[in-house]
């Protein structure tokens, strides 16, 4: 007997037809004498149609309240399949994140899991029962509902199977594994059989939506063997784990981003401790920065560019503008059309020519680079949001044909 969680996406389970669907995949795994957890996400569209609802009555509504509006969409997932699962003739009970015994930082619509009070949850598992349990949310010591932000629901997997210590953790899309691009974008994307953490962590980070980057930290902190299947073939998936052999691939994949912002400050007084300064101070409103350019100093002066997500932008321009006297500095460009392309692969470390290929392979393209960012295994550079995809196409033409 093995103990198994399972992770739906939203698609899967976005209409009756996929609830039944998802229904008769766990079912099948429970009647193979497996203990049984699901982890499921809001339906389709319904994060986003909630969050206009709300736009419709306060824009500028407190993150706590919004935090109470979006947890609803995961209830909804979770009764519907429980109720399929009922007809079906199995044992089953559906929780929330709380109920769940999930416990979170009281950072509202970006909370982490602290860790999982997981009695409920064995005690259910002990009766032979299905759990299914909400994504994407928790709640905080004071009792207040939280959620996970964008993708959190592979998190709340990941995380509920490492306090169960799971056996295996499968996360369930509508595609069949981790591509060396976006299928749905490049029709000659491979499909890989294995993929390792880090390089995995990567493409998540940079914008491959196949899984949540925080739920591959906790993957592999705590060495979780993941597989990423889909939930509407029967093919075999991607296994996520600590070395994998990607097919003796150099590169494991490419992955774009268009879910950022560029921030130029420029004509910064050319003094020690102000990008410190306004850094700190960007940290301390829990802004995440990528990719940091700063130039050569000239006439007493120097510029810093440096990228944050959209969803921080606003925080960012209030922190800057705030900053502004102390910064000094002449003007700020704030810049939403970008995009960020990156290829990744264990395969640089010990290997040379990557940067030179992709460069190339942009310049055929006619596509400028506005910033360049490395690490061991990936290179990632921004690029005018309306060349990413040619830019993804260009670049799985030289690194894979």
């Amino acid at each position: 007997m093995s103990l198994i969680v399972q992770k739906f996406g939203g698609s899967s389970v976005a209409n009756a037809e996929r609830v039944n669907n998802v229904a008769r995949i766990v079912t099948d795994t429970y009647k193979k004498g497996n203990k049984v957890v699901v982890v499921v996400s809001a339906q389709g569209d319904t994060t986003d149609e909630l969050i206009e609802k709300q736009m419709e009555i306060n824009p500028n509504a407190s993150k706590r309240e919004r935090d109470m509006l979006l947890a609803a969409g995961e209830q909804i997932s979770i009764a519907l399949l429980a109720m399929a699962i009922e007809k079906i003739g199995c044992p089953v009970v559906s929780l929330l994140g709380w109920q769940a015994g999930v416990r979170t930082t009281s950072s509202h619509t970006n909370a982490r899991i602290k860790f999982i009070d997981c009695e409920r949850l064995k005690r259910e598992l002990d009766h032979n029962r299905i759990v299914i349990v909400a994504g994407f949310q928790g709640i905080t010591r004071y009792g207040d509902v939280t959620t996970l932000g964008r993708g959190g629901s592979d998190t709340s997997a990941v995380a509920l199977a490492c306090g169960l210590h799971a056996d295996l953790c499968q996360i369930y899309t509508d595609v069949e594994g981790v591509y060396t691009a976006d299928p749905r974008k490049i029709k000659d994307a491979r499909k890989l059989d294995e993929i390792s953490y880090d390089e995995m962590l990567e493409l998540a980070t940079l914008g491959a939506q196949v899984l949540h980057n925080r739920s591959v930290e906790l993957a592999k902190k705590y060495n979780l063997e993941l597989e990423v299947l889909s939930s509407l073939t029967s093919a075999p998936g991607t296994i996520v784990k600590e070395a994998a052999k990607v097919e003796s691939m150099l590169i494991s994949g490419i992955a774009k981003d268009t879910d950022i912002a560029r921030i130029s400050v420029i004509g910064v007084p050319d003094e020690p401790g102000l990008a410190f300064k306004m850094f700190s101070k960007l940290a301390a409103s829990d802004v995440n920065i990528d990719i940091i350019l700063q130039s050569v100093g000239r006439d007493g002066t120097k510029d810093i560019a440096f990228t944050v997500s959209k969803d921080k932008l606003a925080d960012t321009k209030k922190v800057i503008e705030n900053f502004m006297p102390s910064l000094k500095a002449q003007k700020v460009i704030f810049d939403e059309d970008v995009a960020k392309v990156s290829i990744v692969g264990a395969g640089m470390e010990s290997h040379s020519g990557f940067a030179s290929k992709m460069f190339e392979a942009l310049y055929n393209a006619d596509i400028n680079i506005q910033m360049i960012s490395t690490s061991e295994i990936k290179i990632s550079v921004l690029i005018k949001a309306s060349d990413a995809d040619r830019a993804v196409a260009a670049l799985h033409r030289g690194f894979f044909d």
